[in-house]
């Protein structure tokens, strides 16, 4: 069971109060986390990478086991300890300015 930490504001779209649980086939990457969060979650599908192109949005990042993953690479693995549930991954809304 993989775990996944939205922002608020994401989590009052989808109607999700806490953590997500979800069960993702095969190599846990970014690429299949996000695809099985849009897939339970239809309403969050364009709020974290692109509908076209799948690229990160600009301002949403992604943490796990203390690293930033956010220019990780789509299919790249995700540490062990997400894949086994251990820690979350975690969605991060980024703020700009000064």
């Amino acid at each position: 069971m993989i775990r996944v930490v939205i922002p608020a504001n994401l989590r009052v779209l989808a109607h999700i109060s806490g953590e997500v649980e979800l069960q993702v086939e095969g190599e846990v990457t970014q690429r299949t986390v996000l695809d099985a969060l849009e897939a339970r979650y239809p309403m969050l599908r364009g709020t974290m990478r692109d509908q076209l192109t799948q690229k990160r949005r600009p301002f949403i990042r992604f943490f796990a086991c203390e690293e930033d993953l956010s220019h990780e690479a789509p299919d790249a693995p995700l540490p062990e300890a997400v894949a086994t549930g251990a820690e979350p991954l975690l969605v991060v809304g980024a703020i700009a300015g000064g």
